[in-house]
């Protein structure tokens, strides 16, 4: 028998499905989530629900929101599941479901009345964002706010119009200063290197080009916290949909499949109070940045090497990349000799043995986590996992080989076809670019480097450059399993 998810489905669950132990009538709103994807789902909403379930920090629940039209369909599944999800933990040996409830609304994305009321509304005391590392309108090259992004021009010309993310959030503290009410806590659960540090600029540039008052009230009431977030979780398709219903009986036409891993490292410092995460894992520290740095070299970085040769080779699966020894090897070299001696020391963490946990995470044969999910949007990722890396490698001195070969290798990607001659679809917002760059630099590898907005200064380097063409050149005369072939031999 299959059961519909819904409210009232819920004492019907079958065995071995943890359901909520609390009513939607035992919970109250306090967060307002802009981003209501899968991460966001498997991850903070799970945090959430765990303290609900043990009785705690009930008046923090989720009110969903959005400013896209395409998440309309998104919030349509979830409405009519009275917006429960169907959490499912896999792994070698382990599969597990549990429903959530911690969501209790989804506004209508784009509603710009509902969403400026709820963000108004003294109960909501936590904005928090899952908005992908491209939602904080940033200068790729510099990581500064992009104050002449046109949708920011737009939100400041007329601001009680805005339509962005922070032109909506914005419009909220706006009125809550009129009305005399406490400033909220803005939450940045994304992948951005001092995420809080990055929102609060973004924030706060796009009030100072609007109402400078309303910018130094934010400057002085508002809180962003900086913080790390980490779970694999990849896109929903049928598959997923199906395993759930022929392993659980249980129809959910959104359900977020994940890692049984979870982390979440957070700094102290909110403006209204906050729920008790602490007590369902949540690690609060004085300094987050070493954790996120770690995390964003070797995991995300990470992410970024077996990409790109795997989507050349035509391999689908991130644990079939992990399965392949060139793969595989490129990745444990190009961690161990390039990017594990970029971070500094991690309290209470061995980095060495972190990167073995991520290589045993990447390798889960269960998750269904695609190498093209992977290769998405290198244009807003590469800035911020890899070229970093390899700015600071340049600057001490030290060898690059890997990491150039890692750019040659997403530049012979975004060239739009596979070893085998097969077309790679567009995978990045500004494809048409990347593509037109990429064939230019099959004959001058300068052009690729010359991204300012991407490189910065590191494709001005004669090390990196001389060093990146003679990659690029070696995977255009030899192709990628003669090229990751001679530089693991020259590891020996």
């Amino acid at each position: 028998m299959t059961i519909r998810l819904s409210r009232a489905a819920l004492s019907e669950l079958p065995d071995g499905v943890a359901a909520p132990k609390y009513r939607p009538s035992d919970v109250s709103p306090g967060i307002l989530h802009f981003g209501v994807g899968n991460f966001h789902r498997a991850h903070q909403a799970v945090y959430l629900d765990d303290l609900f379930n043990a009785g705690l920090s009930r008046d923090w629940a989720i009110v969903g929101a959005g400013v896209f039209d395409s998440e309309i369909a998104a919030r349509e599944k979830l409405k009519e599941q009275d917006f429960l999800t169907t959490v499912v933990e896999q792994d070698e040996g382990h599969l597990s479901a549990r429903v959530t409830g911690a969501m209790t609304d989804f506004i209508v994305p784009g509603d710009a009345s509902s969403i400026v009321a709820r963000l108004a509304d003294p109960a909501i005391r936590i904005v928090s964002l899952t908005i992908t590392e491209g939602g904080y309108f940033l200068e790729s090259a510099t990581g500064r706010f992009n104050v002449r992004h046109p949708a920011i021009i737009a939100d400041a010309v007329d601001l009680d119009r805005a339509t962005t993310v922070f032109g909506f959030i914005l419009r909220g503290l706006k009125r809550r200063r009129a009305a005399g009410t406490s400033a909220f806590t803005v939450m940045s659960c994304d992948n951005i290197p001092h995420n809080g540090e990055v929102t609060r600029h973004s924030l706060v540039g796009l009030a100072r080009l609007a109402d400078d008052g309303l910018a130094d009230w934010i400057e002085n009431h508002v809180a962003f916290p900086n913080g790390m977030v980490d779970r694999i979780t990849p896109a929903t398709t049928d598959r997923e949909r199906r395993l759930l219903i022929d392993r659980f009986g249980i129809e959910d036409a959104s359900p977020v499949f994940c890692e049984p891993f979870r982390q979440w490292v957070l700094e102290d410092r909110f403006a209204a109070g906050r729920p008790a995460l602490e007590a369902a894992g949540v690690q609060f520290v004085e300094d987050v940045q070493p954790f996120e740095l770690m995390k964003i070299r070797i995991l995300n970085g990470g992410h970024a090497a077996i990409a790109y040769p795997a989507g050349l080779l035509g391999i689908e699966f991130v644990h079939e990349a992990m399965a392949e020894p060139l793969v595989s090897g490129f990745l444990q070299r190009l961690e161990q000799e390039e990017i594990i001696p970029t971070v500094p020391p991690v309290p209470g963490v061995v980095l060495g043995a972190y990167f073995q946990l991520i290589s045993r995470r990447f390798s889960n044969p269960t998750i269904g986590d695609t190498v093209r999910r992977l290769c998405l949007d290198g244009s807003n990722r590469q800035p911020k996992f890899i070229v970093p890396t390899i700015a600071d490698r340049l600057q001490a001195g030290n060898g690059i080989g890997g990491l150039a070969l890692e750019s040659a290798l997403w530049c012979r990607y975004c060239f739009g076809t596979a070893e085998d001659g097969s077309a790679i679809e567009p995978n990045d917002p500004d494809w048409t670019r990347l593509q037109a760059t990429a064939r230019a630099a099959r004959a001058d590898p300068a052009a690729w480097l010359a991204m300012a907005d991407i490189y910065g200064n590191v494709g001005q380097s004669p090390v990196f450059s001389a060093a990146f063409a003679a990659s690029l050149a070696a995977l255009w005369r030899d192709g990628v399993r003669p090229t990751l072939t001679r530089y693991l031999a020259a590891a020996a």
